[in-house]
């Protein structure tokens, strides 16, 4: 008995040394990983200050901080996607306006335009990430010219949309309100998603 008391007073100590030095091991890593995230943060909130929805940047590639890192091929890739995401979402949203009554003739019409408008849109951006899975060697320089263009191109489509709207009779406020500012944060993010590659890509 006396043995086996003996015993454990002295493994107590060694444990108890064993856990301080795993809990003292453990704080670099967490220290260091705490530090690369807020350095990942502090570069979204840098780049996104050359768009012009900037708390929209921030809230959209701020979760995709540890991915993007400092990385500005990455950074825009994500952009890209989140917009393609969105753009794809409000397609679906805008096809399903025509199988509600109340809308008028001019309404439909607008909605079938800007069915056509997003499709295209979704095109644009899809070749544009396309495009950069190889943004590299001789070709570099031509492909991002391309992909500007088709990412502006995009944006020219998603606000057609909005103009088409806001030109028409205001004859069912609701209907029109809820188009508009479903294709207007898509339009939103696909400005940001331009804005990044023309000053994060060289």
């Amino acid at each position: 008995m006396a043995a086996n008391t003996l015993r454990n007073l002295l493994l107590y100590p060694v444990l108890l040394l064993l856990l301080t030095l795993l809990f003292i091991s453990s704080i670099p890593h967490t220290a260091s990983a705490c530090s690369g995230s807020e350095t990942y943060e502090k570069y979204i909130q840098t780049a996104c200050h050359s768009t012009l929805y900037r708390k929209l940047c921030r809230i959209t590639l701020s979760p995709h901080a540890l991915k993007i890192e400092s990385n500005p091929l990455k950074l825009c890739k994500t952009a890209l996607s989140i917009s393609l995401k969105a753009v794809v979402n409000a397609s679906t949203a805008v096809q399903k306006f025509p199988e509600h009554n109340g809308l008028t003739r001019y309404e439909a019409a607008v909605i079938k335009d800007c069915i056509s408008n997003i499709k295209d849109s979704i095109d644009e951006l899809q070749q544009s990430l396309d495009a950069m899975k190889d943004l590299s060697g001789p070709q570099k320089a031509s492909q991002l010219a391309n992909i500007k263009t088709w990412v502006s191109t995009a944006l020219t489509d998603e606000y057609t949309c909005i103009d088409e709207f806001e030109e028409g009779p205001r004859t069912s406020t609701k209907a029109q309100e809820k188009i508009r500012m479903t294709i207007l944060r898509i339009g939103k993010l696909t400005s940001n998603a331009l804005a990044l590659i023309n000053n994060q890509l060289h």
